[in-house]
């Protein structure tokens, strides 16, 4: 018989925490680089304004569901500004974060003939 596949609480928590670290360095990384546009990388700040800013969808006096909407922006914010930026750039960032920085995407391919020369 076959076991049955049990996934614990844990492992979902540490999932989670994982995905959202590895998606902050992903922004940071991206925030860095100078070849996304200043029009992209505005959405983070605007964002973040909203922390701030007096107007809000659930006031913050009520406590836990005040503080939501602000995480909830955050996170809509940060997925915009990642899908507003170009794709391979993303997918070069996110292979860096995957393998290491000396992951490498080489987008040039090689057209090319050869000929077999008989070593006799």
């Amino acid at each position: 018989m076959k076991k049955p596949n049990i996934v614990n609480a844990d492992d979902k928590d540490m999932s989670f925490l994982s995905n959202m670290m590895k998606q902050l360095k992903l922004v940071w990384l991206l925030f860095r680089d100078g070849r996304i546009s200043a029009m992209t990388k505005s959405v983070l700040p605007l964002s973040l304004l909203y922390i701030i800013s007096p107007v809000d969808i659930i006031p913050d006096f009520i406590l836990g569901f005040g503080q939501l909407d602000d995480f909830g922006i955050i996170l809509l914010g940060m997925t915009l500004f990642v899908k507003l930026c170009p794709p391979h750039i993303v997918q070069e960032y996110l292979g860096q974060l995957e393998y290491g920085n000396d992951f490498y995407i080489d987008d040039e391919t090689v057209d090319a003939t050869y000929r077999v020369v008989d070593e006799e």
